[in-house]
């Protein structure tokens, strides 16, 4: 199955007829059809890493301020308690425990409903260990590699840039250290050459300004670790939100 890093932007992609919203509903029509999705979320981090095993995923609106119509929104897809069993096993060296509290966020659930509309697909989550380093989350994607290769799409959404203090809400002009850091990152993803991804700090100015903090862009460590040699990549979203959110989805799909 492919790989997919999706910036998830705002909320509000979940309800808005956007050029985002639009490029998520086309992968889902072009991508091939997963028998389980699993997501790496930047908005459900946690003490030790965690796969939800229920049932049924509840829908989580983990964000505040916005309209009615959000918070009404629902994602009633069924979970997967077997896939967490494997995903267990597969990243045993990483220690992964079975959640039964969680669900689906919204940096699943927004992507998610517009991709797959009718939730038919089981959907898991795994969680993101904060007290890990960089090194971490780019090598338990490594561990999670043979997953694809049994109907498993594994969708990791976050942000390259995700800078929410400075926002620009006309939306009237992009920074260009978020441009220039945005446009770094994808350079250095057509060359494969990840471990400068892993160690992004050293990047400079442009790497601080536009990851404050780790978990929107861990996402991105996640899909570059289930990256196989064998895969063609693309960029099927590109674009900045915001002024200081890329939107840069990034794409490996095995070669024909």
């Amino acid at each position: 199955m492919p790989v997919l890093f999706v910036g998830h932007g705002s909320p509000m992609n979940a309800i808005e007829n956007n050029a985002f919203a639009s490029a998520w509903w086309e992968l889902g029509r072009t991508l091939p059809k997963p028998a389980v999705i699993l997501c790496v979320s930047a908005h459900w981090q946690s003490a030790g890493s965690f796969v939800h095993a229920g049932n049924n995923p509840k829908t989580i609106h983990d964000f505040g301020g916005f309209p009615t119509a959000l918070y009404a929104a629902k994602y009633p897809c069924p979970g997967s308690p077997d896939t967490a069993k494997l995903v267990i096993e597969t990243a045993k060296r990483a220690h992964v425990l079975p959640d039964l509290e969680w669900g689906l966020d919204h940096g699943a659930w927004s992507v998610l409903c517009r991709m797959y509309p009718n939730a038919d697909i089981p959907v898991l989550e795994l969680s993101m260990d904060f007290s890990k380093p960089s090194k971490f989350h780019f090598e338990l994607g490594k561990m999670l590699r043979p997953l694809r290769g049994q109907g498993i799409m594994i969708v990791c959404s976050g942000n390259i840039v995700h800078n929410l203090a400075m926002l620009d809400w006309e939306d009237y002009r992009s920074y260009g250290w978020a441009k220039d850091f945005d446009s770094a990152v994808a350079a250095h993803i057509e060359k494969r050459e990840f471990e400068p991804l892993v160690d992004y700090e050293s990047m400079g100015e442009m790497a601080r300004l536009s990851v404050p903090t780790p978990e929107h862009y861990w996402p991105l460590l996640y899909a570059l670790g289930l990256a196989d040699d064998n895969d063609d990549v693309s960029f099927p979203v590109t674009g900045m939100s915001l002024g200081s959110l890329s939107m840069r989805a990034v794409l490996f799909k095995p070669k024909k």
